[in-house]
C-alpha cells in the first residue's frame, strides 16, 4: 500500500498498528515512499518484531523485491550480517561476500566508538565524540592501524584466502542485523565508496530513526524495516538473538 506523507494509516487488531516503513532518497534529499506491507507488524504489547536472523534476512530480501532493488552483489557485515545476507543475495540472485570493519574504541572505554576503520584502511570518525572529549590524535592512528589490520585478517579468514570481490561500477546492497550508532556501517560504506561502487543500498532490519537518516546522507538509499522512536538495542527486537560464530557466519558463504 502507498501513502502520501503524513498518511493515517489503518489500526490492525488490538494493542497492534501498522508500522511505517520509510524510504530515503538521495537524489531528493527527502523520505519520499511511505510503505506497509503486511509482513511488518509492530506489535504494541511489547512483542518483537523478528523471530531471529534468518526470519529478519527473509522479511528484508521480499522488501528489496517489492521494492525492485537491482544489485549485482550482496555484500554482508560478519558476523551477526550473514545469516541475513544468504537469503538477500538469493532473492536477488546474485553473488554473496562480506565487507569488515571494526570499531575505534575510546581511551579507557572500548565499548564508545570515537571511529570505526574498513579492511582497507577506510575510516570513520565520530567527530561528535572528538568535540566533547579530545582524543589524543597518535592513539586514534595507532588504534585505526590495529583495528584495521584485524579487520582485514578477517576477511581473508571469511573468504578463505580468495579474492576480494570486484566492486567498481557494481550495485552493491549491504546487509547488516541491525545499527545502533551505524560506526562500522560507515566504515564499510566508506570503503564502499573508495573503491567505485556505483550504487549502495544500505538494507537493515532496525534501526533508530537518526542513525538511519545520518546513513541514508552517505548512501544511495535505506532500506529499513522498522524505526522505533523507543530503542535500547538491535537484540531486543529479535526474540532469538545468539551469537553467531565464525564457523556458522562462514558458512553462509559457501
Amino acid at each position: 500500500m502507498l501513502g502520501t506523507p503524513g498518511s493515517r494509516w489503518p489500526e490492525g487488531p488490538r494493542g497492534r498498528k501498522l508500522a511505517e516503513n520509510r524510504t530515503f532518497s538521495r537524489s531528493s534529499g527527502t523520505f519520499d515512499q511511505y510503505t506497509v506491507s503486511r509482513n511488518k507488524l509492530m506489535d504494541m504489547s511489547g512483542q518483537t518484531p523478528f523471530h531471529d536472523r534468518t526470519d529478519a534476512g527473509e522479511r528484508l530480501a521480499a522488501e528489496l523485491r517489492e521494492r525492485d532493488v537491482e544489485a549485482d552483489l550482496v555484500l554482508a557485515i560478519p558476523r551477526g550480517g550473514l545469516p541475513l545476507g544468504r537469503p538477500v543475495a538469493d532473492e536477488l540472485g546474485v553473488p554473496l561476500d562480506v565487507v569488515v570493519a571494526k570499531k575505534i574504541g575510546a581511551p579507557g572505554n572500548p565499548e564508545y566508538a570515537i571511529g570505526a576503520v574498513a579492511s582497507d584502511g577506510s575510516v570513520w570518525r565520530n567527530e561528535e565524540a572528538f568535540r566533547r572529549r579530545p582524543v589524543d590524535e597518535e592513539y586514534f592512528r595507532r588504534k585505526r592501524d590495529e583495528e584495521a589490520e584485524n579487520a582485514r585478517r578477517k576477511a581473508e579468514r571469511y573468504r578463505e584466502g580468495g579474492p576480494e570481490p570486484e566492486v567498481a561500477g557494481k550495485r552493491v546492497v549491504l546487509v547488516d542485523d541491525g545499527v545502533a550508532t551505524g560506526s562500522t556501517a560507515r566504515a564499510c560504506i566508506e570503503q564502499l565508496h573508495n573503491a567505485g561502487a556505483e550504487r549502495i543500498v544500505l538494507a537493515v532490519p532496525v534501526g533508530p530513526p537518526e542513525t538511519i537518516e545520518e546513513l541514508a546522507k552517505i548512501t544511495d538509499e535505506v532500506v529499513c524495516l522498522e524505526r522505533p522512536g523507543y530503542f535500547t538495542g538491535v537484540g531486543g527486537f529479535y526474540r532469538r538473538f545468539d551469537q553467531v560464530s565464525d564457523e556458522e557466519a562462514i558458512a553462509y558463504l559457501e
